[in-house]
């Protein structure tokens, strides 16, 4: 396993959809995942797709943390543990309100911004075996899956974005007390955001 550089905005990599994997299950494929895990454990981040370590192909790697698994409200299935891996993932149309949420990008490091996402979306795609993934997300879990398949159709977050005066620097919004926390949508208030 190696740690992979992350491209950053401005490359051309992530401007450009990437490519259907033929066989999930393909050693490159593994070794790729494989690479993605340790690159994305090294970065501290909570998810990465492959445009972002430099190859145009449909795969991307997340893992929802303990401590954001409590954003949803009311009955909703279990969320999946551990580092997922998902090969050709499709995120059908989201369901209900639109909600704010501060979001940071390894590929757009030191910044952030407030981005609209679907509060419940439904996605599927392959695991390394070639079997069906389908699942249901709701907060945390349903922001991350939206930014991690967007990087595949060669959008990143501030192109989600609808007021621009709302993306800035971490050391600025901390530096003039405007820190803010994942997933406020009010006044920012205390530092704390991760990667995705």
């Amino acid at each position: 396993m190696a740690i992979l550089k992350i491209a950053r905005m401005g490359h051309p990599v992530l401007w450009r959809r990437a490519q259907e994997v033929e066989d999930p299950g393909a050693p490159e494929i593994r070794k790729l995942v494989a690479d993605m895990i340790e690159t994305l454990e090294d970065a501290e981040g909570v998810g990465l797709a492959a445009p972002q370590v430099y190859v145009p192909r449909r795969v991307i790697i997340f893992h929802v943390p303990a401590e954001r698994l409590s954003e949803a409200e009311g009955p909703r299935a279990p969320e999946p543990e551990g580092i997922q891996i998902l090969i050709n993932p499709v995120v059908e149309t989201g369901t209900g309100e639109m909600e704010l949420g501060w979001e940071g990008c390894l590929s757009i490091p030191g910044m952030r911004g407030l981005v609209p996402r679907f509060a419940t979306v439904g996605y599927r795609g392959l695991n390394l075996e070639g079997g069906t993934v389908e699942r249901t997300a709701s907060g945390f879990h349903a922001r991350v899956v939206q930014h991690e398949c967007d990087h595949l159709d060669g959008i990143l977050y501030p192109m989600r974005m609808t007021d621009l005066s709302l993306l800035g620097f971490d050391e600025e919004f901390e530096r003039h007390g405007l820190a803010v926390e994942a997933g406020e949508e009010a006044e920012p208030k205390a530092a704390r955001e991760v990667a995705l």
